[in-house]
């Protein structure tokens, strides 16, 4: 049995949002006691406060989160300025938490921290990492390379990184009852838990094929040879690097890609800075997109999870959606999650939140990566 339930408030005031949410919990609950948790909270709550009153609400529970660029959920549905909550409860999964302090200075050493203190508390195999790390003082790529060293290369792993409403200036993560910079949180899933995920974006690449063939992690200097500024203003005249127009970074088969998005230039050196790392000698290609394929990636990235379900009914789903989507689709972007909903009879217990960067899979049986522009669906049950 996986029993998952959400709760959701947009009351400002922290204490009156929290007594709501545990208030909903309570009830969604049911007398089941929940095991584990993710709270998602925008960047201005008092966030102490709320994580004491969740648990002395739930004592002994593992909790992770940290905060946003907005929320889901199937209560509310796309919010800002909220705090959203989702508890698992179940009598043959494990969930246990792990933290890694101050991954900036070690990302290896902090990943793996906060894998061996999870794992220490269970007997049975993990199955499901979700994680909800610091994207400001170190790299994304980093701290998932961490992660994959910790768990395996093809150990599947999902999340979002931790945001601050475009502020770009600290963000928080959750562990348990503590408030965290630069750290990494995690939840492990063990035992009989059953998952199914979608990844899609909207971009489609263009154009031709290029090399990335001199770059210094994600401050790429030349793309075939000539200054990485050249290959934008081949597509794109003398309009700068924007997230509307990000660069596809293929896989190893060529066929399968994640995105990186620009987020500054250099007349100078002819350098072009992305959102995160892109490993040298790799083949991309521009991307385009409209506003409506973007909304309808949010549409292909849940059929995928939801056909793919290898169970008879989900108990839940959880969304990491990116920063960028939100600013570009504005006032659109509660079309996302209404794409998600309006393709169920019935309502799928759903949380997410929008992310400074997310974390997937590309194939169902791939490598874990790190994404920008990108929405990803993982629906969870058991057996």
């Amino acid at each position: 049995m996986l029993k998952i339930v959400v709760s959701h408030s947009n009351d400002p005031d922290s204490l009156s949002a929290v007594q709501e949410i545990i208030r909903q919990s309570t009830n969604s609950l049911q007398g089941n006691i929940p095991q584990a948790g993710i709270l998602f909270a925008a960047i201005d709550f008092e966030h102490s406060l709320i994580l004491q009153n969740i648990h002395q609400a739930f004592p002994g529970i593992e909790l992770i989160g940290g905060t946003t660029d907005g929320e889901i959920s199937s209560l509310l549905e796309f919010q800002q300025d909220s705090i959203t909550l989702m508890l698992f409860c179940s009598d043959d999964i494990e969930i246990r938490a792990g933290v890694g302090y101050q991954v900036s200075q070690n990302p290896i050493m902090a990943t793996r921290e906060a894998v061996e203190q999870a794992k220490a508390k269970t007997k049975a195999t993990p199955q499901l990492c979700l994680t909800h790390p610091e994207s400001l003082t170190t790299s994304g790529v980093s701290i998932l390379d961490g992660l994959k060293m910790a768990l395996g290369e093809k150990f599947p792993i999902f999340g979002g990184l931790a945001a601050d409403q475009s502020a770009y200036q600290n963000t928080y993560q959750f562990f348990q009852a503590e408030v965290l910079s630069d750290a990494v949180p995690i939840l492990l899933f063990s035992g009989k838990v059953l998952f199914s995920h979608g990844v899609a974006s909207g971009w489609l690449p263009i154009g031709k094929t290029s090399k990335v063939t001199k770059v210094d992690k994600n401050i790429v200097y030349e793309i075939d040879g000539k200054p990485a500024l050249e290959f934008y203003r081949y597509y794109l005249g003398e309009l700068p690097p924007s997230i509307e127009n990000p660069v596809a970074v293929f896989t190893h088969d060529e066929t399968n890609f994640y995105l990186r998005a620009p987020i500054a230039y250099d007349e100078k050196t002819g350098s072009v800075t992305f959102f995160a790392d892109i490993p040298v000698q790799a083949t991309i290609q521009m991307a385009e997109a409209g506003k409506q394929d973007i909304l309808a990636a949010s549409q292909a990235s849940f059929m995928t999870a939801f056909n793919n379900y290898p169970g008879k009914e989900p108990a839940g789903v959880i969304f990491f959606s990116c920063v960028a989507r939100r600013q570009i689709l504005g006032t659109q972007t509660q079309q996302e999650y209404l794409n998600t909903k309006n393709l169920l009879n019935q309502t799928l217990p759903a949380c997410g939140f929008y992310s400074n960067g997310e974390i997937a899979p590309i194939e169902s049986t791939g490598q874990t990566h790190f994404h920008n522009e990108t929405f990803v669906t993982l629906i969870l049950g058991t057996c």
